[in-house]
């Protein structure tokens, strides 16, 4: 698949040597990152396409974000560095499931090692979190928009690319990123 320019620049920088996972994302990789796309690759498209939306562009790369994660991403990059970030997502989910206790240390048992049913049900414990921390530097007047997911179709977000209830606004992390991508480029 054809990744986006925007895909292009998802700062991943050292996500191959985390240790503490959300506090990684959040300090290291999501604030920076959302920082630097709202100031600058942002507002220079947004001189040649001024409908460009902030929070769709949040949205896209939070999806991508969650393919990382789950074990899901098909943006290829150097090999050495991709093979090491998911060697060490897989050592981080192993010891997540190493803590478990009881019937959940049993269902998310893994000969392969992957975890993916435990990193899918990770993100979908997480993704608000995730969300939040994304969004935590988008403009006030940031908005959906379309109608979203959080108001039932009813509204678009509520600034920040908030919703009103502090869910995501957003399922584009289940929509395949190929499906995606394909969109986005079209």
């Amino acid at each position: 698949a054809c990744a986006p320019y925007r895909r292009l620049h998802l700062c991943d920088y050292n996500l191959e040597n985390i240790n503490d996972f959300i506090h990684y994302w959040r300090m290291c990789v999501l604030q920076p990152y959302m920082k630097g796309i709202q100031k600058g690759y942002h507002g220079q498209h947004q001189l040649t396409n001024p409908d460009s939306q902030i929070c769709t562009m949040l949205a896209r790369s939070f999806a991508d974000i969650g393919d990382i994660v789950r074990g899901k991403d098909l943006y290829l990059r150097d090999k050495g560095k991709r093979d090491k970030l998911e060697n060490n997502l897989k050592e981080i989910f192993k010891k997540i499931q190493e803590k478990l206790i009881g019937d959940a240390k049993t269902h998310y048992e893994d000969a392969t090692g992957n975890f993916f049913q435990l990193r899918e049900d990770w993100w979908y414990a997480n993704r608000e979190t995730v969300w939040k921390a994304i969004r935590c530097s988008a403009p006030t007047d940031a908005d959906y928009f379309i109608k979203t997911v959080c108001s039932k179709g009813t509204t678009s977000t509520q600034g920040k690319c908030r919703c009103i209830d502090f869910s995501v606004p957003t399922y584009f992390d289940y929509v395949p990123q190929y499906l995606r991508w394909f969109e986005e480029w079209a």
